[in-house]
């Protein structure tokens, strides 16, 4: 299966928020997991993530949007996950 991790709007029209969710790349509205929130309306910006979930399916071959690298980038789950490829492959 192709996964995918990418932002999916909730919200109302003026007031979205995200939710950062693994999906199937063949089908866009179905949702494998959710992972976590992403509000950047709220001053600062609100950010709820489960770091060892998004560093397992990373390291599983999940390929995040543009947007989802940032936020992971800024929160480190990017090293995470290359470690756990690491010890993946000298175990």
């Amino acid at each position: 299966m192709s996964t995918i991790i990418k932002l999916q709007r909730r919200g109302t029209v003026h007031k979205p928020f995200w939710r950062i969710v693994v999906t199937d790349s063949r089908k866009p509205k179905g949702c494998v997991e959710q992972l976590g929130t992403y509000d950047n309306w709220k001053k600062p910006v609100k950010l709820n993530l489960d770091e060892d979930r998004a560093a397992h399916w990373i390291s599983c071959g999940a390929v995040p949007s543009v947007s989802v690298r940032k936020i992971f980038l800024g929160q480190g789950v990017l090293k995470k996950a290359a470690e756990l490829k690491r010890a993946g492959r000298s175990a």
